[in-house]
């Protein structure tokens, strides 16, 4: 910051808070996944009741228990009518206006506690039962029968116009936006509440100067606005002694197409705040996620079913060996250099490396400088939070021939992550940095480049591994004593993203098997000791797995909601076709591939909609797990359905049925069995039943269907590279490499290619190709996305995302 822009910001931290943000941000979170827990509450009869029971019955009693205690302790409200009293104080002005024609005061939260603050509603409940006793405190409002609410609410002596049903259909969606496990960080939160009162500064500053400015937040901001609104009086307190009247909450617009009045509002905040405070406006871990992806199931799941014992994230260490390992959000702009050598000509970029083997970021790529490009392209990725950010800054040809003498390197400088983070200490940086020339670069002051890069508090890392049968090993190989020549040859490697085994796998015939003409089967897994174990077991009613820990095995019937299997024993998992949920394919991507893919989705009592846990790409072989106890189970699955299929002959993608939809089953007359010799994947009708064949059978009772692969082949292409979006919308990263190019191909995912707009997810990259000249061999690196949730809490893009991808293949050739 320069002298006056530091000031600025002092100032604006001098904004009066009468609350404890960081407290009630935290509670709010709490409270939003307990709704979320309640989706029934977004829409419907449910909503609708709640909302009488709001207006009939909560606001009379608030408004009793604030002119005289009606008894000693806090109020505390019930779900459904604080979800409706949360939408309504999220317009504050009509709140304020409301309460005081309604009530003839502002209706605020002091001795009032929420449902999740656990606190004994006892007393709560009895005054409640008093004075209403036809309606109950503890409402079942799942199973609403639809009614005219409306015309009941009209009857009231005191109620609200105000449309409520709209405000909570608007309010929905935000959860999604601030449900990473970032935002609960008392850190983050701290420079929330921060930016929040620069926010407000702005706002003050255009005020002051009559300068009619829609401002839009980004996601933090909005998180500590939203905690600010919910205690009314202090909210209208504070706003009325810095403003001089309540701030309008308005969030009935969320159309983010470029020109239109969020992405004006959001460019326009963006240049005053950089201009004012001289830091940048974007933060990672705060910008749009893009739309929610599609739920599993409208109807929560009833979590009923008797746990064997718990697992931990230490269990079975004698079969695998995974570390802990953390990931974090990156976002990094280069904004402006100094210094440049005397007859220094042609573009100047940046290239961004990691100092060391990154298993979410080994790319090297390019970024512009706004000083030089005068466009703003900002970069997002992932990485582990450790070793160093390298800076090259680059001299090269504009021209279209890309040649090797085009490149010059001038300097380089890195960037140390323990710094910040080794404990978190802050979660952005703004500076000049010093760069060493290179060789034969002269000038006569320090090469400077100012860099901004502002990174998310780091979190628990997914677990990435994956099955082959001719991978380079690592060193780490010497620690298997693998069998005699023929035999090893029948094993199956998983190894994790540095290429290290953790464990070997075959699939063998039971030799006591009862059946002598069907034996059974059961899944043995070589140690790094030597030692083989038995993993799991063909059984009557499916796979036992990690001596009867899991359970593996087809659906009930009368339960199927689209999934093929289950994953029961210690937790509840449902195993669906396709990517769901955190997995979902989110561009307009070729969605036929999705046969190749199956999501395992965990229900539990927090996750009563279910919480994908795993993604096992069957042709690829490779499982995503995002948590350590998932790792195995999902390695053994991915295992048992991709050899099943191989053991019948059955090679690449399955063609699909067109009675099989992408999205789940076509009818409940869709079966699949997975026994002990293949999988058979059967279209029946009702009375057909369970058809029970060997190998894979794209027969049966009606059409075929077929849903799995069993490997990748050599040279084949992965999922393919990200898109192009020039505006709006969201983007989604792409996985399982890219492969084309003169043989080679290249691993990783692929981000997007974003302009502005939107929202893209960032990916591994990608490199290789071939020749001098490629000019589509590259892929994006990810982008940042979007901001802010609602008008004036609404989300956008940002303006110029990270565009292209530059990376150094052989003796200076460059793929652009």
């Amino acid at each position: 910051m320069e002298p006056q822009q530091e000031m600025e910001w002092n100032e604006a931290q001098k904004i009066p808070i009468s609350v404890d943000l960081l407290v009630v941000a935290k509670r709010q979170l709490e409270f939003l996944a307990a709704v979320d827990r309640n989706r029934h509450l977004y829409d419907g009869p449910a909503l609708e009741r709640a909302i009488y029971r709001y207006n009939a019955c909560w606001l009379p009693l608030l408004a009793k228990h604030y002119e005289s205690q009606v008894f000693e302790g806090p109020l505390v409200v019930p779900l459904d009518c604080e979800w409706v009293w949360h939408c309504h104080r999220l317009n504050p002005v009509r709140y304020k206006s409301d309460c005081e024609e309604l009530y003839g005061r502002v209706l605020d939260n002091y001795r009032v506690v929420s449902t999740v603050d656990r606190i004994c509603g006892r007393q709560t409940e009895e005054i409640w039962n008093k004075l209403y006793p036809d309606e109950p405190y503890n409402a079942d409002l799942i199973y609403v029968l639809p009614e005219d609410i409306s015309e009941r609410i009209s009857r009231l002596e005191k109620y609200t116009k105000y449309d409520l049903i709209s405000a909570a259909k608007r309010q929905s969606p935000f959860f999604y936006q601030v449900s990473r496990l970032h935002m609960k960080n008392d850190r983050f939160i701290k420079e929330a509440v921060a930016r929040y009162k620069g926010f407000l500064y702005l706002i003050k500053k255009n005020k002051e100067n009559g300068i009619k400015r829609f401002c839009v937040p980004t996601y933090d901001i909005d998180l500590i606005w939203h905690s600010h609104q919910l205690h009314p009086v202090s909210y209208c307190k504070d706003l009325n002694e810095t403003l001089g009247k309540v701030l309008e909450h308005d969030d009935t617009d969320s159309d983010r197409t470029k020109g239109k009045k969020l992405d004006v509002g959001f460019s326009g905040t963006t240049k005053q705040w950089e201009f004012t405070f001289g830091t940048r406006y974007w933060k990672a871990g705060a910008m749009y996620r893009g739309n929610a992806p599609s739920p599993i199931t409208s109807n929560p799941f009833s979590y009923s079913i008797p746990c064997k014992k718990v697992v931990s994230s230490t269990e079975y260490p004698q079969e695998i060996s995974l570390p802990d390992r953390k990931v974090m959000e990156v976002l990094l702009e280069f904004i402006e250099v100094k210094n440049l050598p005397e007859g220094q000509e042609g573009d100047l970029c940046v290239l961004f490396s990691k100092s060391q083997p990154d298993a979410f970021f080994d790319a090297k790529r390019r970024l512009s400088i706004l000083s030089e490009s005068k466009q703003k392209q900002v970069a997002s990725f992932q990485c582990e939070p450790n070793g160093e950010l390298l800076f090259e800054l680059m001299s090269y040809s504009s021209s279209k021939l890309c040649i090797k003498k085009s490149i010059k390197t001038l300097g380089s400088a890195s960037f140390s992550m323990k710094d910040y983070l080794d404990p978190v200490s802050k979660l952005y940086a703004e500076k000049w940095m010093e760069l060493v020339p290179s060789s034969g670069i002269i000038s006569s002051k320090p090469l400077l480049l100012r860099v901004a890069i502002s990174f998310t508090v780091p979190v628990p890392a997914p677990y990435k591994l994956e099955m082959t049968l001719s991978h380079p090993f690592s060193k780490n190989t010497c620690l298997f004593n693998l069998p005699g020549r023929s035999n090893a040859k029948s094993w199956k490697h998983v190894i994790d993203e540095n290429g290290s085994r953790i464990i070997s796998l075959q699939m063998r015939d039971l030799k006591d098997a009862k059946n002598v003409g069907s034996p059974g089967k059961e899944v043995v897994g070589l140690m790094k000791s030597g030692e083989t174990r038995t993993l799991a077991e063909f059984m009557e009613n499916g796979w036992s797995v990690l001596e009867n820990l899991w359970s593996f095995h087809l659906p009930n019937k009368s339960t199927n909601d689209g999934h093929l299997f289950e994953l029961t024993g210690a937790k509840m998992v449902k195993i669906f076709p396709g990517r769901k949920l955190d997995y979902e394919l989110r561009h307009d991507g070729k969605q036929g591939k999705e046969i190749e893919y199956l999501t395992a989705v965990e229900f539990s009592i927090e996750e009563p909609y279910g919480k994908a846990v795993a993604l096992l790409d069957l042709r690829s072989r490779r499982v995503t797990a995002k948590e350590k106890w998932m790792a195995l189970p999902g390695i053994i699955l991915a295992f048992i359905v991709s050899s099943t299929m191989k053991k019948e002959g059955y090679e690449g993608i399955i063609a699909e049925s067109k009675d099989l939809k992408v999205n789940g089953r076509n009818e409940e007359n869709e079966r699949t069995v997975l026994n002990g010799k293949g999988l058979s994947c059967n279209v029946c009708s009702e009375d057909d039943g369970i058809t029970n064949k060997s190998g894979l059978s794209s027969g049966g009772c009606g059409s075929g269907c077929g849903n799995a692969v069993a490997s990748g082949g050599s040279g084949s292409c992965g999922a393919g590279c990200g898109n192009i979006i020039e505006s709006g919308g969201c983007g989604g990263g792409c996985g399982g490499g890219c492969g084309g190019g003169c043989g080679g191909g290249c691993g990783g995912g692929c981000g997007n290619i974003i302009k502005s707009g939107g929202c893209g997810s960032c990916g591994g990259g990608c490199g290789g190709g071939c020749g001098n000249i490629i000019k589509s061999g590259g892929c994006g690196g990810g982008c940042g996305g979007g901001c802010g949730g609602d008008l004036m809490d609404s989300e956008c893009g940002i303006d110029e995302h990270f565009n292209e991808e530059l990376k150094c293949v052989n003796e200076g050739t460059v793929a652009a």
